[in-house]
């Protein structure tokens, strides 16, 4: 008898995926431990392993599709000795063993793991959260009809309701951004709630003013002037996407400019690194914002405005943002304050080469607390880095150039790096924002007042 091979759990608040991969075909003979396929889910790469040898008599997914947790993907006719049957599990173990799963979720200083996410009620079969946007396959997209949604105030509180229709991903989306999905408005069939629904209610909450969102106009027939061609969005550039968007949708930027002065920083830095490990201008920037954000609290913090409140960090957790094939990813390194300058170098160049072999879990690019994004590399001398929501600042280096300087009525070369903050407006006034920036670029600009804070 067959077994049915499902997709198990991926890690943490985590209910699907793309195929990347598919690494088997009907006919194969595949060993226990032997993956499958491969899944990308929240940017991060997994191996789905057989947990039974055997050979595939049926394949039900391909590239490019999205799969949920339990959702089967293929049947495999079990070698001679093996149990047949139901594997979940069996697949389970075999997944514990060689995903890339997540991590337990590491205890921050002061407090604990965050709660289990609420149990769920499993859909009917072949139903996902795309039906439960009113989206069946084969439809063509067509807007939703929005019924005016009551104002936050007026929402039901939590605990008053018997039960919520929303779907994994909706549940997670109203984690992630801080909201009791009791208190939103659903405009699903059935009053089901969407993501769309959680965004909409979190604009409105920052606005204060409930205004709906204003619809995209539809595009115009561009094949009128000439060739097109159509390329999905991959889940990277799509989650990007969704992320950008929603960061600027909701949080006022303001973008401060400072340059600094790394003529110091560089001649040690490529003195260190000819007789030692290789330090790079990122990894003095990782520290000497650390040391910052100590100083400046409010920089480390996220906006809590459902509760009227700002959650202020008291760890240290900076992403770095890594140009990959794929697209950006931000994986974070951990305890920056607590680590030197080699260590934090070393760090940097092991998770950014994971972060191009897809090697990176869903965890490694969470918990971020404030971000740093380098486009030295490329060149550029200046930009406006879009924030890393829910956090409320992100750091931007472009190229360092030699120009010239007026020092002690003398004109001489010196390495000039520009910086590029953006920052929430709610949270970070104009003057506070050109302060941090500057003791970021004092402590570029005299690597030894590092120290003095190690």
């Amino acid at each position: 008898m067959p077994t049915e091979i499902k997709l198990p759990e991926l890690g943490e608040n985590l209910t699907s995926g793309d195929v990347l991969e598919v690494r088997v075909k009907p006919g194969d003979a595949v060993k226990e431990g032997q993956t499958l396929l491969e899944v990308e889910a929240e940017k991060s790469t997994v191996e789905v392993p057989s947990p039974v040898a055997g050979k595939v008599a049926k394949l039900l997914v391909k590239k490019g599709d999205t799969i949920e947790v339990g959702q089967t993907l293929c049947w495999i006719d079990a070698a001679d000795g093996q149990a047949s049957g139901p594997p979940t599990a069996s697949v389970r173990e075999a997944s514990t063993a060689k995903l890339a799963a997540e991590p337990a979720r590491r205890t921050e200083r002061g407090g604990g793991p965050e709660p289990a996410p609420p149990p769920e009620r499993l859909a009917p079969t072949g139903e996902s959260e795309e039906r439960g946007n009113g989206k069946h396959a084969g439809d063509a997209p067509r807007p939703a009809a929005r019924q005016p949604a009551p104002s936050p105030a007026d929402r039901e509180a939590p605990g008053e309701a018997t039960a919520v229709p929303a779907g994994p991903a909706t549940r997670r989306l109203a984690r992630e951004l801080g909201v009791a999905v009791e208190r939103v408005a659903g405009t699903g069939p059935h009053g089901r709630i969407t993501p769309d629904d959680v965004k909409e209610y979190v604009k409105e909450l920052a606005s204060g003013d409930g205004a709906a969102t204003v619809a995209a106009p539809p595009l115009p027939d561009f094949e009128r002037w000439g060739a097109v061609e159509r390329q999905p969005l991959d889940a990277i550039r799509r989650k990007t996407a969704e992320q950008m968007s929603l960061a600027w949708r909701l949080i006022p930027h303001v973008t401060q400019h400072d340059v600094a002065d790394i003529t110091e920083l560089e001649a040690f830095r490529k003195h260190q690194s000819e007789r030692g490990p290789k330090l790079t201008v990122t990894a003095f920037a990782l520290k000497a914002v650390a040391i910052a954000l100590q100083q400046f609290p409010q920089f480390n913090s996220s906006l809590d405005t459902a509760a009227g409140q700002l959650i202020v960090k008291n760890y240290y957790h900076l992403g770095v943002a890594v140009d990959t094939e794929r697209g950006l990813l931000v994986p974070v390194l951990r305890d920056v304050d607590r680590k030197s300058v080699a260590e934090l170098a070393q760090e940097l160049t092991d998770i950014a080469e994971r972060a191009r072999q897809k090697k990176l879990s869903a965890d490694e690019m969470r918990g971020g607390t404030f971000t740093i994004t380098n486009l030295g590399g490329i060149g550029g001398t200046a930009f406006t880095p879009i924030i890393n929501y829910p956090e409320v600042a992100i750091l931007g280096l472009s190229r360092a150039r030699l120009e010239p300087v007026v020092r002690d009525g003398a004109v001489t070369p010196r390495l000039l790096l520009p910086l590029s903050l953006s920052y929430d407006h709610r949270v970070i006034d104009g003057a506070g924002a050109a302060r941090f920036t500057r003791r970021v670029a004092e402590f570029l600009e005299s690597p030894l007042m590092m120290l003095l804070h190690a």
